[in-house]
Order: structure tokens, then sequence, then C-alpha cells
């Protein structure tokens, strides 16, 4: 029958025995929708098996004979998803092996075999498809191996041939199967390992041989690899463990982690794990790999590391699974269960006296715990006979023994011998153990030397009241010998004495006062002032000691107050101020103080306690700001104090501070009119250089050339020069359309010299004008102009009708200014004549000599006598007058 070669294709036997009848795991059968009583469904090849071997099946609707052969009892209906059960071989000894049948409905058509009477399964004709194929990894030659023929239905009206295609076929792995081109039989030409490729998706087409076109559709073929138990159990991490000693009977020691690279849907992976030795210490768990304790006596101090062999087993164990070995290492941890010992029973040593930090004794231990951690590491504490701390321990880190100092130097003659009580201990505590910590007697022994003299006691305390009279004894300090406890022979003399206070007898060790003491002073600090002494003996031996003077305060000094103080002005208030008394004395000789004003005091002020130190004064009327002083009485508890006059600032501040103009005062008119006289002094010492300046030294009569030219006119101004009516200024009339160009008026005096306006104002520089100020206080600036007349030069002025034009600027002249302006020239050249002719040439030389030019900008200005009085008119340095005048005009102001 068809199905029984394709099952036989499948199964081969390879051992004998129940663990080897079946060679796959599952096989698929394809049957009818409808399974008739007595069908026979496949047939198992058993050959292999064991004849002991008895054969069951888990489905009661089959049954299965010796010889393999697999029979419906009753009616079975097929559902599309199919239907599945197991086969068991089982032998006398209770070993069992399984296969699982999966049947599935396949479309074929039923007909009735008419020889025996019997049913069977026959099949005539198969549609294009077909389920997963099921093939044994590293399935046993020779190949090739026939799988299974696929056919189309189309082969009824076709003349066809298949392809195949996928991994496996034409792409890696190459060449495991193929598909014959004519018959359709799937062929497999190698073995093929499960753990490199577990499946294969194939593409299987049929074609028509003439046209080459498909004659059905596209035929996706699976072929899933059967595991077969070759990979045997590896462990996944390094074996190595630890658990400390002593610990409880079931204690977790760590966990084994092995991997099967078999079918992880097999018992080819279940993994069992068993100890092969070490069972009196440590057991594992078959299942998990866990492995703990089965005795709570591990001990590390007799064996320190356990070697155990592992086995892990696949397939649940089984006779038959493959299994693999190793050796774990299990450490057993430490802990401070043993402590330190010494090694002998007691220790002597030996020590001078008068010697410290030195070492005296190296006491050896023994500890059995793990060297180099802190169970190990010991620490040695004197119990007993340290009480004056002459003694210290210490631990050698490299050979773990204690060390024995003195610390501070031993006297034979107080002990000479000392007994000491050491314990050994760890740096942790014991744990896992009743044993105690130990301890060993050690014996010092003070060596006797003959020593210096020694003070009755190492320091002395005196009590001396501050400013003590001189040469008063305030004690005595003295010495013996330690060995004849006689103070024969021995001189006393200071070492430190910061202050040279006290004078110390050399034969006696009397203290006297040599200096005024103070407690007041640096060189005391609370209240304590010290000197050391020493004693010499004939031997020149010396001991040292400390005299401490307790300095006593008296009432010397007096409660203090600020020199000066500073209150904030209150605008439309009265203010106030609190202050901080001082007394250098201690209490009860200083504090709480008591304030108080005179009683001839002037009843402006007013004073009143705030604390047991301060107080405050505060205005009782509006006073004005600037300096006060007020006298102020403060006393100490003991009624000792001055009168002390405080000056009060009082000012415009912020955050207590006097702002910049916080110090001036309120003037009355006198003090403006008194801060005004030096100002006016000034102006008039700068007016007569003025006029000392452009006067000559006599008098010469000058023809004014009888017109009004002449004229003095009152002036109001400050500025330098004389404000002149512009009216007296006359231009010749040269008609209306007839200008003045090119007429000149020369004199002497010619040249581009900056010169101050005589006779007007102004300056001109380089023909340009600057301002010309008229009667009415018009202003005309920067009119450009070229003439010379006297000292300048016009040209440009055009006379039209009674006005001159200088550069489009217009200013009203009168009928006589034609003959005005010819009286000036006349009256300048004159003038200029008469200057040459002065004896020490001085106005001759300012008049004449022509100056360099001096550039734009120059800070020099013009040199000439009159030219520093030319900028009187400028009031800028009223600004850098200082601060008074400043106060003086925000008083005006104010005013």
């Amino acid at each position: 029958m068809a199905n029984v070669f394709i099952l036989n294709l499948c199964l081969v036997l390879v051992v004998s025995g129940v663990q080897s009848c079946f060679i796959t795991n599952s096989l698929y059968v394809p049957v009818p929708r409808l399974i008739h009583p007595g069908l026979l469904i496949t047939k198992v090849n058993v050959a292999g098996c064991d004849t002991r071997s008895h054969l069951t099946l888990s489905d009661s609707s089959f049954t299965i004979k010796d010889n393999g052969e697999i029979v419906a009892l009753t009616a079975v209906s097929v559902a599309t998803s199919g239907r599945t059960f197991s086969v068991w071989a089982q032998d006398n000894s209770g070993l069992q092996s399984e296969m699982e049948v999966h049947l599935f409905r396949s479309t074929v058509r039923e007909t009735e075999h008419k020889g025996k009477g019997k049913g069977v399964l026959v099949r005539t004709k198969r549609e294009w498809g077909h389920p997963p194929f099921n093939i044994l990894e590293n399935l046993p030659g020779p190949y090739p191996k026939n799988i299974e023929q696929i056919v189309s239905d189309s082969e009824i009206n076709h003349k066809v041939y298949y392809t195949l295609s996928g991994p496996g076929v034409d792409s890696h792995p190459g060449n495991v199967f193929s598909l014959d081109r004519y018959s359709g039989m799937l062929t497999v030409h190698r073995a093929v390992d499960r753990e490199e490729f577990p499946r294969f998706n194939l593409t299987a087409n049929v074609y028509d041989r003439l046209t080459n076109n498909p004659t059905d559709r596209t035929l996706a073929i699976i072929i899933i690899i059967d595991d077969v138990n070759d990979n045997a159990p590896t462990f996944k991490d390094r074996l190595e463990f630890t658990v400390l000693e002593q610990s409880k009977a079931g204690a977790e020691v760590g966990k084994v982690n092995a991997t099967d690279r078999d079918d992880p849907t097999t018992k080819h992976v279940v993994i069992k794990y068993t100890l092969l030795d070490g069972a009196d210490w440590f057991r594992i768990d078959p299942s998990t790999g866990v492995i703990k304790t089965v005795t709570n006596t591990l001990d590390r101090e007799t064996q320190d590391k356990y070697l155990v062999k592992i086995q892990i087993k696949d397939n649940e164990g089984a006779a038959n699974g493959l299994a693999n070995t190793g050796t774990a290492t299990i450490i057993v941890g430490d802990i401070n269960d043993n402590p330190p010992t010494f090694s002998k029973a007691s220790y002597e040593t030996s020590v001078k006296e008068n010697e410290s930090e030195k070492l005296l004794l190296r006491i050896p231990v023994q500890d059995k715990d793990l060297i180099n951690t802190p169970n190990w590491i010991s620490k040695f504490v004197i119990t007993q006979g340290n009480e004056n701390g002459n003694f210290r321990m210490a631990t050698d880190p490299k050979t773990n023994e204690g060390l024995l100092y003195v610390a501070k130097a031993l006297n034979h003659e107080q002990a000479k011998n000392v007994k000491l009580q050491i314990m050994a201990k760890n740096e942790v505590d014991l744990t896992g153990t009743n044993a105690q910590w130990q301890s060993v007697p050690v014996t010092v022994s003070v060596i006797d030397m003959d020593e210096g003299p020694e003070f009755t006691a190492p320091t002395i305390r005196f009590k001396v009241k501050e400013n003590t009279p001189l040469d008063t004894v305030i004690g005595r300090y003295t010495a013996v010998d330690p060995e004849t406890k006689s103070s024969d022979g021995i001189k006393y003399y200071k070492v430190t004495d910061p202050a040279s206070w006290i004078n110390v007898d050399r034969n006696t060790g009397e203290l006297k006062v040599a200096g005024e003491i103070d407690r007041e002073s640096d060189f005391v600090q609370d209240g304590i002032y010290n000197i050391t002494m020493k004693a010499v003996d004939a031997s020149t031996k010396t001991g040292t000691g400390t005299v401490i003077i307790e300095v006593e305060d008296v009432n010397d000094n007096k409660p203090k107050v600020p020199s000066e103080l500073v209150m904030c002005e209150n605008p439309g208030g009265l203010s106030s101020v609190t202050f901080v008394a001082e007394d250098e004395d201690n209490s009860p000789l200083s504090s709480p103080f008591t304030f108080a004003l005179p009683d001839n005091h002037d009843g402006k002020w007013s004073l009143t306690r705030f604390n047991d130190t301060a107080a405050t004064l505060s205005q009782l009327k509006e006073i004005p700001t600037g300096i006060h002083e007020v006298d102020v009485m403060v006393t100490d508890l003991q009624g000792s104090g001055d009168l002390q006059t405080v000056k009060v600032r009082i000012c415009q501040c912020r955050d207590g501070v006097c702002l910049a103009k916080a110090s001036s005062v309120s003037l009355g008119p006198l003090g403006i009119l008194a801060l005004l006289l030096p100002l006016a002094l000034l102006l008039l010492l700068l007016l007569l250089l003025i006029f000392f300046c452009a006067t000559k030294r006599e008098k010469l009569e000058l023809d004014d050339g009888g017109g009004s030219g002449g004229i003095l006119l009152k002036s109001n101004t400050e500025a330098p020069g004389e404000e002149v009516d512009s009216s007296l200024i006359t231009i010749p009339t040269m008609g209306i359309e007839q200008g003045v160009k090119g007429n000149t008026l020369k004199t002497g005096w010619m040249g581009t010299k900056s010169t101050s306006t005589i006779g007007g104002h102004g300056a001109h520089e380089n023909g340009t004008y600057k301002g010309i100020t008229t009667a009415d206080t018009k202003e005309y600036s920067s009119a450009q102009y070229d003439y010379q007349y006297g000292t300048q030069q016009f040209n440009g002025g055009n006379l039209r009708g009674s006005y001159v034009d200088f550069d489009n600027r217009y200013f009203a002249q009168d009928s006589a200014l034609l003959h005005t302006w010819q009286t000036h020239g006349r009256y300048l050249q004159q003038k200029l004549a008469f200057m040459g002719t002065e004896d020490d040439g001085r106005y001759a030389d300012d008049g004449t000599r022509v100056y360099g030019f001096e550039g734009q900008g120059s800070v020099a200005g013009s040199i000439g006598c009159c030219s520093d009085y030319g900028d009187t008119d400028d009031l800028g340095f009223l600004n850098t007058l200082g601060p008074k005048f400043k106060s003086l005009a925000d008083a005006c102001k104010k005013s």
C-alpha cells in the first residue's frame, strides 16, 4: 500500500531494544474523512523492538498488532484539524518509548477492494497539495532517498513537468533536495543537521510541456527536520561557587546552568543534574541544578575548598541520554570563628625612666582565620595598668604582631614596675563560636636614671590682682632632687615671661611682681598669664615647671563712649542716635552702665538708657546741621565714671553715612555775604587788570574830529570790553549801489592776530565775526566779513539805504554813521602812534608784533597783554569753586 511505503521511508531501525524501537518521534498519515472499522491505517515497523516489548495505543478507537499494524476498531470521523494519538513500546523492566501518529484528511477516491472482501485505502488520484513532510536529521545513507511523489491533477489534461526552488535546492544549502522533472518524485540527497536547518520552505510549480504555461497553482512544500538526540548538554557558566563555613544545612551554594542544542520541544533537552561525588557535604536538585549544603560542619580552617564532579544528562537522564561532566570548585568562605591567640603565657620588658615614644615589646599572635582579612587582622588593647596613659599599642601590618610603646615618660621613684594586661582582638566580632578574646600579662620594669630636679608640681597657680605694687611676693615655686628628696643646691630661672611681670629668686624660687600687671593686656588670655620656670641642680640637670597666674580684675577702667556720633537729619521731625559704651573691666566692675546729662545742659538734648551698655541721645528741639558737642556722664556698676564730650554730626545721610553735602551748615545773611565778598573782590580785580591793559600811562590829547564818536556810553555788562551803541558806528556812505569793497583804511596795525574787541563786543579771527551785541541785546553770530579798518578789514558790507549788509545780516544805522566811522579811525591811528613811543616798548610790542598762528583749538589761547581777560564773560569758573561755594549756593537758593 502507498501509505505503508511512505512510512517505511521514514522508519529505519538503528538499534535493538525498547529504547530504539522508534527512530522518529512522530508520523503523519493521510486518511479519509471517515475511517471504517477494520481499516488498516498504517503499519509500524517493529522489527527492531525487543520481543518482550508490549505495544499499546493511547487512542482506544484503534489497536496495534504485534507486527506493527494499526487498525481502526470503530468508525472514526477525522476532523479538518486532524487526529493525533501515541504508540507506546514497553518492556518488562518498565522502560518505554513513545511515538506520535498524526492523522490528517486527504482527498482521495475510496473504492472497495474486491479480493479478500476487506476494505482498504486505495489512492487513485491526488490533488495538488500536501501537508508538511518530515524527515529525520542526519538520516543514514545510502543516498539519494525518495521522500514522496508530488502529482498535480492537471496531468489528466496536460503533459506536464515540475520545478522546485528554495533553500536546499537552488540556494544555501544547495543540492539537498530535488524534484524529478516528469515524475514529481521529491528526493533528499544528503543528511541534514536539524540544529543548523530545522525547516525548509520550498516552492513547486507545474507547467505544460508544450507551451511552458503553468497548469496549476504554485504549491508550497514544507519539509520539517525531526530531531535526533545527537547533542549532549553543555555547561553555560564557570563552575565556581562560594559558601560560608558553618552554614546551615540546606544553605544554597549556587546553581549549575546547562544548555542543549536539540529541539527545545522534545525531551532531548530535558537535563538531569547529578553529583558524582561530594554527597557528604552537598546535594544538587536533579531538575534545577541548584547545589545546597547537607551539613553545617563545613570548616574553612579544616578544608577551604571542595572539588565536586557534576554530570548533566539529557533525555531526562534516561539510559540512552547524552551526558557531560564537569568539576565544580566550591570555596568555603571564612567567618571570624577563631580569636587570635598568644604564643606565650606572659611577657616581660623594661624601660628607662624619662624615655618616651620608644618600642618596648613585640607580641606575636596566631589566628586561624583567612589571612589579611578583618577576621585575621589583630587589634591590641591595654585593659589594665595604663591608667596614666604611659603606654600605647599598635599593630604591625605585615606580621600582625602587637607593638608596645612607652608614650609618656615613667618615673622610677614613683613606680619601679608596671603590670599591664593586653587583649588581642580582631577588626570584626567573633561569630559561630563560643570562644572569647584572650589577654596576656606584661610586666614593664622602670630602670632608675640620674634625673634632674623636679618641681613640687608640674604646674602651680597663684591669684594676683592687677596693678599689684612692685616687689610684692606672690608665692614660691621650688623643686627637689628625685633621688635625695632635697632642694639643696638647686637654682631657679625664668624660661618664659612674655611681659616681664615676675622676678624669680634664684636661690629660693620666690616670685615677686616686677612690672605693672594689667588684666586687659594682650599677654593675658581669659584672665590667665603663664610663665615657665627651670630648676638646675649641681650636675646641671634641669627640670621645668609652669606657673599659672590668675590675674584678678580691679576697677581700673572707666566706661568710654564714642568720640563722634552721626545723627541722620530728619526733615520735619527730631532725630536720635543710639551709642554703646565700653569698659575693659569685667562684671561686676563694668556694666550695667548709668547714662545721664550734666545738670547744666542746654536743654536741647535728652539721654535715655537703651540697655545695660547702650543709650539713646535724642533732640528736644530742632538743631541745625553740623557738628555739636554734647557732654555725657557714664558710670559703671560701681559708680566709677567721667563726664565725656561727644561730637554729634548732624547731616543728611544714607545707611548711617553722611552724604557728600552732609557736612554743610545753615548760614545766615552775614554768612552768605561773607562768602560773596571774595567773589566781588575777584571781579573787581579783573576789571582793574582790564583797565590797566586798555589805558595808557600818560595823558594824550587826541583829536576826536569833532564828531560824536567819542561819546562815552554807559554799560551795565560785566563782560570784557565796553557796550557801544551801534548807532555810533558810522560807515562812510558810498551810495545805494556803490559798495565799500576795495576801500581800505590802513593804519600801522596790520595782521591776522586775534584781539579783544576795542570799543565794542566780539572777537575777530581770520575774518570771521563771532558776534555783535547791539543796544537792544540782539545777537548776530558768525557774520562773515572781509574788511580792514584800524585793526580790521572790511570787505563785503554793501550800503543799501541806511543799512549795512554783513553776509545777509542787517542792523540799522543813523544819519551820522559815516562821520562817526571816520572819527574812530583817526582816533585809533593817533593812539597807536603814541603807544609806539612808550619807553619800555611793552604796548608797542604788543600792538605791532605779529605772532604766529597757534592753530585751531589751542589750549594756550592768545598771548596778548589783555587776552587773559577777554574771556571773563565766561562764568564757567563758578563750577570749579569747590564744595563750600556749592553749599553757599544751595543756602542762597533755600533762602
